[in-house]
């Protein structure tokens, strides 16, 4: 598809089932590289990079096997959500070449489990996103805490573990990042020893992993909280886990119905992965009710209020939902303002918004 039309003008009403979160369901993929036993994720959503990372899994040798049907009790933003089963039985190969990894950033976190399993992998750099500069030096140095040689050679980063298998050791992130949170708790959880991380991510997409790792066997304790402790144990079996819904489509969905007006339940959606930007969206003037079946938000005839907001990490207010509401807040009756502190190229869409006639300054 390469045109989308929209004949705006008409209030949303109705029923909207969230997906499962793309960012939670990723990394637990990649966990099903930890051990030989089958891992079995619900509640997938249909996505790109979903299937890209299958492929990327399966060139490490883990089978896959799809249970998807049509599902708009338990989510789904298309309704339609599958379960997958994973097992890496067998590991091919421990190598993540470069025609993978670059075509998707969150591939580079099989480094992780690889090296905490097998005691060796070789990751290409990763590709992704150009919404800023997003290193991998929080991750090399985090393996090396963990007692892991590492070298980068030719666009390849080159890592073993001494005698075969990680250490414990205490880590403290210089600057919060989920993605490498992610990488040493599952990197941990087989090492020898304790891991404390210290300043993690807090992140329900964390709190997902860490829930998932426990279930597989992992000794883990304050996922969601800056202080995580990992308890090595020498193996991991299978588990069943469910994916979150998605608290970034939930947040779309909450702040097009504030545009538009209108009355939608948001079906299978949950306020505790976003409270902070529901909260934003009320003092807008938007009615946010959570119910037994999910979120209902409302817009009658209100006037949409200006809100000031700053994004942070979790639990404030999220960057990836700092373009809707700037897009909401071209609607607002008054002057907002919004600062972005996560990535420093993500006010690419100003100039699109004040190409549709938006009042829009930048600064800084």
């Amino acid at each position: 598809m390469d045109r989308i039309r929209i004949v705006g003008g008409n209030a949303l009403n109705g029923t909207i089932p969230i997906s499962g979160a793309k960012n939670a369901a990723l990394p637990l993929m990649i966990a099903s590289l930890l051990t030989p036993q089958t891992l079995t994720l619900e509640n997938v959503p249909h996505l790109a990079d979903v299937e890209q990372l299958i492929r990327i899994l399966g060139n490490h040798g883990v089978d896959y096997s799809v249970n998807g049907k049509r599902d708009h009790q338990n989510g789904g933003g298309n309704g339609y959500s599958r379960t997958i089963n994973f097992t890496a039985e067998n590991i091919v190969d421990t190598t993540a070449p470069y025609e993978l990894v670059s075509k998707m950033r969150a591939s580079f976190w099989v480094i992780g489990p690889l090296l905490a399993r097998l005691g060796e992998a070789k990751v290409s750099l990763p590709g992704g996103c150009a919404i800023g500069t997003r290193p991998v030096d929080l991750f090399i140095d985090g393996l090396q805490k963990l007692g892991a040689d590492i070298d980068v050679d030719n666009g390849y980063v080159v890592t073993r573990a001494r005698n075969r298998r990680l250490r414990g050791d205490r880590y403290v992130f210089p600057k919060v990042s989920v993605g490498a949170t992610h990488v040493l708790m599952m990197a941990a959880s087989l090492a020898r020893g304790e891991t404390v991380l210290e300043n993690a991510a807090r992140e329900p997409e964390v709190v997902n992993l860490a829930e998932c790792l426990v279930a597989m066997g992992a000794r883990i304790h304050g996922a969601g909280t800056s202080t995580v402790t990992i308890e090595g144990v020498d193996e991991l079996s299978g588990a069943k886990v469910r994916v979150i819904p998605d608290r970034i489509e939930t947040g779309t969905y909450a702040m097009a119905v504030a545009m538009t007006g209108g009355d939608v339940l948001l079906e299978g959606a949950r306020p505790d992965l976003l409270q902070a930007a529901l909260d934003v969206v009320a003092e807008t003037g938007a009615e946010i009710t959570p119910t037994n079946a999910g979120i209902r938000v409302r817009r009658n005839g209100a006037g949409i209020s200006p809100v000031d907001v700053t994004t942070e990490p979790f639990p404030g207010f999220p960057t990836d939902l700092q373009a809707q509401f700037m897009g909401l807040m071209t609607m607002a009756k008054g002057k907002s303002r919004i600062t972005e502190t996560i990535f420093e190229n993500r006010f690419m869409h100003v100039q699109e918004l004040a190409r549709l006639g938006a009042h829009i300054t930048l600064s800084g």
